[in-house]
């Protein structure tokens, strides 16, 4: 059945949000931090508790961030029962165990108790909606909303329906997390594991082998990211670092250059094939992330972003224009 809003994602007011782990408790406090009144449930005697701790040790990180008008942590509701939670609910944050039958049968539950309109996020860290959606009522509401652990302090969240979503639904959430202050990809289609746990999944297993043949240890491997790639990845990512590994000719000569160094065995990977394709959707992909930045900004851009994330982790002074204002306070 088509979804129809029972409002937009603008006027959304109170969120209920089902799950109060650690992934579930993140999402209360970014919610109740962006100025939304939330209602939680979870089935655990003791949630509340727990609940209301989490929230409490998260909050001076987000004074730190920034507070939305009005945000407070006694805008925050336990409910007794799941119905309650979501009866007046205009958003729903899913966030319960990774176990693909709980999620089907509390979806369909969830479903059934929410309001008309209303849109039903999971936080599902490797289930495709598809899979999940099988025994709802409506499934055309139904979407991934996919956080970062914590989801109070990592911005990304990544966005997709299953066969059964609207898209509308997709559209209406992908909103709605732009607004409460997330950092939000949309994705056209389903992948297992999304987008970010495929890489960190790949440099993982990377990780893994390195050790287990003894080639790596645990602190060789974590110093390789810590002080190397990782101080860009910070900002600008892998796509657009490489690309200016091309010098002024880009992504374009970087792979016409390097390319054939990916037949190489450095990782326990396959590569894939390096077709016009492929090098055409990477090199016109850097080019509209790139914008109508020149090759000389970018590189201004990620000298200073490295400069700063050095800063900021303490691993360089701060500028001499900061130690004096410091001193002069």
């Amino acid at each position: 059945m088509p979804y129809t809003p029972a409002t937009s994602p603008e006027a959304a007011r109170r969120v209920a949000c089902i799950g109060a782990g650690v992934i579930g408790g993140g999402w209360v406090a970014h919610f109740l931090a962006r100025g939304y009144d939330v209602t939680a449930w979870d089935p655990a005697d003791d949630a509340e508790a727990k609940l209301r701790r989490l929230v409490a040790a998260a909050w001076p990180a987000l004074e730190q961030l920034g507070l939305a008008d009005g945000a407070s942590p006694d805008r925050l509701t336990v409910a007794p029962t799941l119905a309650e939670a979501v009866a007046d609910a205009d958003f729903v944050q899913e966030s319960a165990p990774e176990k693909l039958e709980l999620k089907r049968s509390l979806l369909a539950e969830l479903d059934a108790a929410t309001s008309p309109g209303a849109v039903i996020a999971s936080s599902t860290s490797g289930y495709p909606m598809t899979d999940m959606q099988t025994t709802a009522a409506d499934p055309s509401r139904l979407v991934v909303g996919h956080p970062f652990n914590p989801p109070y302090l990592i911005p990304l969240v990544e966005v997709v329906g299953g066969t059964h979503t609207d898209p509308a639904a997709v559209a209406w959430a992908s909103r709605f997390y732009d607004l409460a202050g997330k950092s939000v990809i949309t994705m056209d289609r389903e992948l297992p594991g999304f987008i970010a746990n495929r890489l960190q999944e790949a440099l993982w297993r990377e990780a893994l082998h390195m050790v287990a043949n003894g080639e790596a240890t645990v602190a060789d491997i974590d110093a390789s990211i810590t002080e190397g790639p990782g101080l860009r990845w910070a900002f600008m990512g892998p796509c657009l670092t490489f690309a200016l590994a091309g010098g002024e000719g880009g992504m374009a000569h970087m792979l016409d250059h390097f390319g054939p160094s990916l037949k190489s065995p450095w990782t326990r990977l396959e590569a894939p094939e390096l077709d016009r394709a492929l090098r055409d959707a990477m090199v016109d992909g850097c080019a509209a992330a790139a914008g109508n930045r020149t090759y000389a900004d970018l590189v201004a851009e990620r000298d200073q972003g490295v400069i700063n994330v050095l800063r900021a982790t303490g691993r360089l002074p701060q500028s001499p224009a900061s130690a004096s204002g410091e001193q002069a306070r």
